[in-house]
């Protein structure tokens, strides 16, 4: 019995089959039904985040700095709170260092979260804040329940085991008890912040794995993700060649690559 698949993936599973995958490995890393070309992926914005959920970070880490000639991704301080995999548009938000009592310092923070909804990535900037809390339980729960697919604070998290609990993940500097209330105020909404020592604007493609955090500048997402395809593909078809010929060597020389 004959196995039908739709003209694009068959196109990528052909492809990979050029470099040696087989048929089992090639449906495991095709994304069926998405456009392949720059001018799709920018007239079907959805489908362009549905694949970056797909690519590795360190592919499209490479890919940028192979077509854009610079480092996006962020420092190794931003740890997860548990093994992850994500990706998202970005929504930024930031807090500036200082001693109030005013009780709506941080209400802009918050009427943020409301104001995002699923697949954005929530990206702060805590200023000076590796000992301070920039968000927790309470913050994270809203978040998950609006759909967010992450969230991304230069500074500390707290309510760790809340966030665990509902499954929420975040990369932070680590976790802390302190709280940024009284200590903190909100600078804005959608604004560049620098996190992790790179810099994320408003709907910049934030992705998110065990290796770390990328942020792709939203003007160049559909041409970085094509090439980041692009290297998953030969990286993975390398892992069985290298396998089967017991020689790394040989590997490089054959897909060009390492």
């Amino acid at each position: 019995m004959k196995t039908l698949v739709p003209l694009r993936q068959a196109r990528n599973v052909v492809l990979i089959a050029v470099m040696g995958l087989p048929l089992a490995v090639a449906t495991h890393i095709v994304l069926a039904d998405t456009p392949r070309t720059a001018v799709e992926y920018k007239e079907h914005p959805s489908e362009m985040l549905e694949a970056y959920r797909h690519v590795e970070a360190a592919s499209v880490s490479d890919a940028m700095e192979q077509l854009l000639h610079e480092k996006h991704y962020m420092s190794h301080r931003m740890e997860a709170i548990f093994p992850t995999k994500f990706a998202g548009v970005a929504l930024t938000v930031k807090l500036i260092k200082q001693e109030n009592q005013d009780p709506d310092a941080l209400g802009g923070m918050l009427q943020a979260i409301d104001s995002g909804g699923p697949g954005a990535v929530y990206v702060m900037q805590v200023e000076d804040g590796v000992d301070i809390a920039g968000m927790g339980g309470l913050m994270g729960t809203a978040m998950s329940a609006r759909g967010f697919a992450g969230a991304v604070v230069d500074g500390g998290v707290r309510d760790v085991a809340q966030l665990k609990r509902i499954g929420f993940p975040v990369y932070s500097t680590g976790a802390v008890p302190s709280t940024s209330v009284g200590h903190y105020r909100f600078a804005g909404v959608n604004v560049p912040v620098d996190c992790g020592s790179v810099q994320v604007n408003a709907n910049d493609i934030v992705v998110a794995d065990q290796d770390g955090v990328v942020v792709v500048p939203r003007e160049h997402a559909a041409e970085v993700l094509i090439r980041a395809q692009q290297l998953d593909y030969s990286e993975h078809a390398m892992y069985p060649f290298i396998e089967k010929a017991h020689s790394i060597v040989d590997a490089v020389k054959q897909f060009g690559r390492i």
